[in-house]
């Protein structure tokens, strides 16, 4: 089998050659929820001028998606850093995730289906960061420890080869990253869902739930 490869300390490594070199690239990064980009942009706007894409067709039902798209903005306002934060909000196109996620509705949280809508996202910033001449792309959904790093960064390095634009390594959970997300969340009071944000991810979250009710 082979290593797994150490994405966060690719991105340390990098960061670390465009503080020498005195750089400041651009990323479109895209952004699952306010919760999750809150280290995220905490760390990364340091080094980099940052617009957070907004791209999430999954998201179930249209009150959720509003919710987490007005979350998401504030919080950028209210986020003190070096380097003004941009922000885009894409489209709610629902069609596109139900096309995708046809004939596999009955597969757990982390299969398959998931793999194939970190591709749904992920593509559209790739199609983005080429079009409006970003130096880098990325995505906050390595923060959770529910997320596959490895998988989101090979598909990453994939659309990269596609497209023509870099996708910046990363594994944001690590080196208390995902800790870090939650203090900040409670520091400013964010609205933290409680499941991913498709309606599959819903009806499991909600199962077990009352799963763990009844022992």
């Amino acid at each position: 089998m082979a290593n797994k490869i150490n994405f966060q300390q690719l991105l340390e490594d990098l960061i670390s050659k465009l503080k020498k070199e005195g750089e400041l690239p651009s990323l479109l990064l895209h952004s699952c929820c306010a919760p999750c980009s809150s280290y995220v942009l905490e760390y990364l706007s340091q080094f980099f001028s940052i617009t957070v894409f907004y791209y999430n067709p999954n998201i179930w039902p249209d009150e959720e998606f509003r919710k987490r798209v007005l979350e998401q903005e504030e919080f950028i306002q209210k986020l003190p850093t070096k380097h003004k934060i941009g922000f885009i909000a894409g489209n709610y196109d629902t069609e596109r995730f139900y096309a995708m996620a046809k004939g596999k509705e009955h597969l757990r949280e982390g299969g398959e289906r998931c793999f194939d809508c970190y591709r749904l996202r992920l593509e559209e910033s790739a199609v983005l960061a080429k079009d409006k001449g970003f130096d880098y792309f990325c995505t906050t959904l390595s923060i959770s420890p529910l997320k596959n790093a490895q998988k989101l960064n090979e598909i990453g390095e994939e659309l990269a080869q596609k497209y023509g634009v870099k996708y910046l390594p990363s594994d944001f959970k690590k080196k208390n990253g995902y800790l870090r997300s939650t203090q900040l969340s409670k520091e400013y009071g964010m609205y933290r869902q409680d499941y991913c944000g498709c309606i599959y991810s819903k009806v499991q979250r909600d199962k077990e739930k009352k799963e763990s009710q009844m022992i």
